[in-house]
């Protein structure tokens, strides 16, 4: 890798978590500033939701893995579930392993 192109990796790199920042700082800012209409509420609302599933759905079943079985989209329905259920996080992470580990210790992978 050039020195060019390794500073254009390292300025995009830096830019996006400036902008990461902010964003984050202008939700801290303009809350309770702003209120959304009701319709808006609802689409939020159905929006987190998609969002969950695709990244569940995308999880489950990754590009390439070929040798994956049963044992990785059982863990992630697992994650999934706990995640639903408002869970904590540790225990969502616990959980899926420990379903993805004993289904593969199983021979199910």
């Amino acid at each position: 890798m050039s020195t060019a192109s390794a500073t254009v990796l390292v300025l995009g790199v830096l830019g996006l978590a400036v902008g990461t920042y902010l964003l984050r700082l202008a939700g801290i800012v303009l809350r309770g500033r702003r209120t959304l209409t009701a319709s808006a509420e609802r689409t939020m609302d159905v929006a987190v939701a998609v969002v969950f599933v695709a990244l569940v759905a995308t999880s489950a079943f990754p590009d390439g893995v070929t040798s994956s079985g049963l044992a990785l989209p059982a863990g992630v329905l697992v994650a999934g579930v706990l995640a639903w259920r408002r869970a904590p996080f540790v225990v969502v992470v616990v959980g899926a392993a420990a379903v993805t580990a004993v289904l593969r210790l199983l021979g199910a992978a």
